[in-house]
């Protein structure tokens, strides 16, 4: 028989700060910067479009090709994802159309190819490649959220730089860089970005900072000549402002949904404490006995890397999984663990069932649950009895009562 776990809902504050004039702020950065000095009157800019679920994104893209308009140049958009989208041109324009980015929406038109120009090697020895038709523009703008990598620690990590190594390297540069693995890449990110920059192609960089409530906090402009140190900077007041997860030791966590939308790697690895790369530690907190995964978003088109970060997930998520599209990302990003199809539970009752069954005696008669939408949305989060007393010593607000947790020890695969 299915039991009921009593749940509450708590909120927590995070970092607030949200950007109003959005339109306005990016046609101010854009006309400001020194992209007049740098591409010819009525040339061709490329604009990178990337596969993020970022606040704004369409918006903050069609905003700047508008801007560049006015400039009198000829924008257009070339999609910078790397492998993504299955690792094909039309893939990656259907990830792009799921984000709200069209060429009626900007208003300019898609170039996208899977062709690659090579444009000399790093300091390393690796070779840099870049997008044909961004190569074959005059200037090109590049755009990115800057926030942590779900892989590694570094002074640069996902961003600006990265979008001009990977993103426009296309799945010739993905394969590469990746097969380097996690520490490779905290080296030859910066460099490929510093060969790309040096060419003289990168008119602009626009950085996106958000808030910890999925919000645009900030827009600012890169100069190529200091792209990477204003980089450097602004990671360092992401790191101090992002949002966490409001306990360090939870006994089951019960995740909605995963997806690229939410994160690159489905489940944003800082929020849940599992890196799952060979090399790199896991963060200290929070400590997670059992991650349980329900669901996968549409907006994904089937990729459900990540899933391998679950210790148990729901048939449905796994009957929505596209393996073709799931296995090219993980594959290419190197990170085999993350696409590894975890314990397979036929309803999500069960899954959570079988998760509290396997905590020890004391903890299934009160458990440490947190029930939470998706990584990507943590100010609110449903929690059992066992950590509203946490809850309200560390300040949280108590919402309300939340629908209930169900779930089925009796079906649960526990001998």
């Amino acid at each position: 028989m299915p039991t009921s776990l009593p749940m509450t809902r708590v909120r927590q504050r995070l970092y607030s700060r949200a950007l109003r004039d959005i339109d306005g702020h990016v046609a101010r950065l854009v006309t400001a910067s020194g992209i007049s000095r740098r591409v010819r009157p009525g040339g061709r800019i490329a604009i990178t479009g990337g596969s993020r679920g970022i606040a704004n994104i369409a918006r903050i893209t069609a905003a700047t090709a508008a801007t560049l308009r006015q400039m009198g140049y000829q924008p257009f958009i070339v999609p910078a994802m790397g492998s993504h989208g299955a690792g094909v041109a039309p893939g990656q324009v259907e990830v792009l159309a799921s984000l709200g980015i069209t060429e009626e929406s900007c208003g300019c038109p898609i170039r996208a190819t899977m062709d690659v120009v090579e444009m000399g090697r790093t300091r390393s020895g690796v070779m840099a490649y870049l997008d044909r038709f961004a190569y074959e523009a005059d200037g090109i703008v590049v755009i990115n959220r800057v926030k942590k990598h779900t892989d590694f620690r570094a002074p640069i990590e996902s961003g600006v730089a990265k979008m001009i190594a990977i993103g426009l390297g296309k799945r010739k540069q993905a394969d590469l860089l990746h097969s380097y693995g996690a520490p490779g890449l905290i080296h030859h990110v910066p460099e490929v970005a510093e060969v790309l920059i040096a060419s003289g192609r990168v008119s602009l960089g626009l950085a996106i900072v958000e808030n910890g409530y999925d919000e645009t906090a900030d827009i600012v402009a890169l100069e190529p000549e200091t792209l990477l140190e204003r980089e450097r900077a602004l990671l360092r007041t992401v790191k101090r402002n992002s949002p966490r997860l409001p306990f360090d030791d939870i006994d089951v966590l019960v995740v909605e949904r995963i997806g690229k939308n939410i994160s690159g790697t489905g489940m944003d690895t800082n929020v849940i404490g599992r890196l799952k790369v060979a090399g790199i530690d896991d963060p200290a907190t929070p400590r997670i006995q059992a991650l349980v995964a329900l669901g996968l978003t549409p907006e994904s088109h089937g990729n459900a890397i990540g899933i391998g970060l679950a210790d148990i997930v729901s048939q449905r998520l796994v009957d929505d999984m596209d393996r073709t599209a799931t296995y090219v990302n993980g594959i290419t990003s190197g990170f085999l663990d993350r696409i590894k199809i975890p314990v397979t539970l036929p309803t999500d009752e069960t899954a959570v069932g079988t998760a509290i069954s396997r905590l020890a005696p004391e903890s299934q008669a009160c458990p440490r649950v947190a029930r939470i939408q998706d990584t990507l949305h943590i100010a609110e989060l449903d929690v059992s009895e066992a950590l509203l007393g946490e809850a309200r010593e560390r300040g949280l607000e108590i919402v309300g009562p939340a629908p209930a947790l169900q779930y089925d020890r009796q079906a649960a695969y526990v001998a």
